[in-house]
């Protein structure tokens, strides 16, 4: 991979044959807890405007229609998360010139509070092609990380590394978007319920190429002189928070509260579209699940588009089959034919992009010999992708099975995982969330997540801690497991998978991002990571993570403690600046009115921690929680204790069970009382 400065440019056609379509990725870390950012893309025209707001996307508009550009969301790394985008370079129409990728920050929040700004540019296999860091981020609150542009006939990347200290909404008014902001209502608007908008009136905007800093010089000159002396867009003046650009594009979603059945009682099943109870054998949930994924991945266009765009796949027309007969083999006339479960294939300007996809139900596990043929199938016939399909979730620095590539051959074939869990959040945040095209659409993903959700299918997700998890268990509690044990390094790697299969599931029906937290520094060996955990494991018997939830404002911490079979769930609330204590601590005990009467509350102090009691008790009393000898209390601490599951699987006495309901408990029972994140762009938690 190249790496850039700031200001530098590079032509990505040369970089690569195969940049036609590539995946741009931000990153940053946030370890002393400041936060997170949304990312933003524009499509500009010559004149550097959008053509229209659909040139816009975000959060709440995040894909084109053409399948140009599309936000995959975030994806785990070893040390916390980056946000992935495609662009497909070959469907961008002709009029955009330019493709700006940005980010911004909310309630406030500035870049200079995060570490290790990065933007990174990869082919459509993965493979990174060109690189950059930010290391002087300050006050801004929105951010031009870098640039895709045409010069003639091929692309370009510049690193722009520009910032706007007013935010979203500044950054959005440059390029010519509409901003609308909340009006303030008015007694009489209160009194009749009713509030207004208003267009929001920027103090003063800078036009690009009037003004801002020059560029550093590239490390390839640009053979367009106007281009080079172009500028990237001034830092723009603060302003009122806006509520963010609205897409005026319509997307059908199904009803959170269905309609009340008609059947005459409980005991009558309502017809579906891909009924489950005849399934009886492991290859027919097999066969029954891939025909029934791929099916409606070809029917409705954003769900196949956001299932193989981060597999590298251009935007065009899909068509899937299942149980394709392939040769495989070395003899002249008979091949031994190969039957992978599926065959997606898109074509895109007369060119075809063709994966096999190899599918596992229940907790059968991938055979690694054959994805090795399937490999080799796919490199001799010049496919672009293996993907493999099961319960098990992949982890960072881990293959899901081991296969060699033969480096000597031009073409690459590219390994990708999806596990069924990954495929229900994606549904879910399409129907409930997002939105599809039409109504149809919508009942198809209603019918999948059916299918999916349904005890028979076996395609419930990661669902079993592995072999490891009782002799490590019974270790734990009998005080005989050793440092250096492997099985303990098994057992992290499981609780690893079941908090990334957590935060999917809470993501999905939250319609906002969790991820799982990592606080090692970037570049660290996943693996070494996990080693130190098994070692804290054997030392102290717990198992602990952490999740942020995206529009809340504090980190979920986790806690298995197997010496004594509890899951803790907690979150630290900082106490505001400035506040009387005692007014503090009242505020708080109101927000948390509906929390559960067992949540343990306690105050956090400079010097360590305070008194702390149950909220049951500190309802009536709530000074209580103020030390007697007058210490400033910074923050308070609240926790739910829940009973473990023993079991390593997944039923209503298993471990997996226990701590995905400790969780969901915790967010719906405390952490949603306390509120949004302030200047969300109008999303509340």
């Amino acid at each position: 991979m190249q790496e850039i400065t700031k200001g530098a440019n590079v032509s990505l056609t040369a970089l690569s044959e195969d940049a036609g379509a590539v995946v741009v990725s931000l990153s940053w870390t946030s370890a002393s807890g400041a936060g997170d950012a949304d990312v933003s893309v524009l499509l500009l025209d010559g004149n550097d405007k959008i053509r229209s707001e659909n040139d816009f996307y975000f959060y709440n508009n995040p894909a084109a229609a053409d399948g140009s550009v599309q936000l995959l969301g975030k994806t785990p790394t070893d040390n916390g998360d980056e946000d992935r985008i495609s662009v497909d370079l070959t469907a961008v129409p002709e009029e955009v010139a330019r493709i700006v990728v940005a980010a911004s920050r909310y309630g406030g929040a500035r870049f200079g509070d995060l570490d290790d700004l990065r933007m990174t540019v990869a082919d459509r296999s993965g493979e990174p092609l060109v690189g950059y860091s930010i290391d002087d981020a300050g006050v801004e609150t929105a951010f031009i990380f870098g640039e895709l542009y045409r010069r003639g006939e091929e692309w370009k990347f510049r690193a722009v590394g520009q910032g706007y200290e007013s935010g979203l909404a500044g950054l959005a008014t440059d390029f010519g978007i509409p901003v609308l902001e909340e009006a303030e209502e008015t007694e009489q608007d209160e009194e009749a319920g009713a509030g207004g908008e208003a267009a929001a009136a920027p103090e003063a905007v800078q036009p690009p190429g009037e003004a801002g800093p020059t560029p550093t010089p590239a490390t390839e000159p640009d053979p367009d002189p106007a281009a080079a002396a172009t500028p990237a867009p001034a830092v723009v003046p603060a302003q009122t928070r806006g509520r963010g650009p609205r897409t005026t594009r319509k997307k059908v979603t199904l009803p959170k509260v269905t309609k009340n059945s008609l059947a005459e009682n409980d005991s009558w099943s309502q017809a579906r579209l891909f009924p489950v109870p005849s399934l009886k054998s492991d290859k027919e949930r097999e066969v029954r699940a891939t025909s029934v994924l791929l099916s409606v991945m070809a029917q409705v266009p954003e769900f196949g588009r956001r299932l193989t765009a981060g597999f590298g796949a251009p935007a065009g027309r899909m068509q899937t089959f299942t149980e394709v007969s392939l040769p495989h083999g070395s003899l002249p006339h008979g091949d031994t034919p190969r039957r992978p479960d599926g065959v997606i294939r898109v074509e895109r300007a007369g060119k075809l992009w063709t994966a096999l996809v190899e599918t596992k139900t229940n907790g059968n596990p991938l055979k690694p010999e054959q994805i090795q043929q399937y490999m080799d199938i796919a490199t001799r016939r010049g496919y672009e992708a293996v993907i493999t399909l099961s319960n098990d979730v992949a982890l960072e620095g881990r293959a899901m099975v081991d296969v060699k590539v033969d480096g000597r051959r031009k073409h690459k074939v590219s390994l990708w995982h999806l596990s069924w869990a990954e495929v229900a959040h994606q549904a879910q945040i399409l129907i409930r969330h997002e939105g599809v095209g039409n109504a149809a659409h919508a009942w198809l993903l209603q019918e999948l997540l059916e299918y999916l959700q349904h005890e028979q299918s076996g395609c419930h997700g990661f669902q079993n801690m592995g072999a490891a998890w009782v002799p490590v268990r019974n270790g734990i509690e009998e005080e005989t497991l050793s440092r250096g044990d492997a099985r303990a390094v098994e057992v992290v790697e499981s609780w690893e998978k079941l908090v990334r299969q957590v935060c999917l599931r809470l993501g999905g029906e939250l319609g906002q991002k969790a991820l799982p937290v990592q606080r090692a520094r970037r570049g660290s060996d996943p693996q070494a990571r996990r080693v130190a955990a098994a070692e804290r494991l054997c030392a102290e018997g717990k198992l602990s993570a952490e999740l942020r939830i995206d529009g809340t404002s504090s980190v979920i911490a986790v806690s298995a403690d197997l010496r004594t079979s509890k899951v803790r769930t907690s979150v630290d609330v900082p106490a505001p600046e400035g506040a009387y204590p005692l007014a503090t601590v009242k505020r708080l005990v109101r927000l948390l009115a509906e929390a559960p009467a067992d949540l343990h509350v306690e105050s956090l102090v400079e010097a360590g921690n305070g008194p702390r009691g149950t909220l049951e008790r500190l309802r009536p009393e709530p000074g209580d929680l103020l030390p007697v000898d007058g210490a400033a209390v910074t923050g308070f601490r609240l926790s739910l204790l829940k009973g473990m599951g023993s079991t390593r699987g997944n039923t209503e006495s298993g471990f997996i069970r226990s701590v995905d309901d400790a969780v969901d408990r915790f967010f719906r029972g405390v952490v949603a009382h306390l509120g949004p994140v302030e200047g969300r762009g109008g999303r509340r938690s």
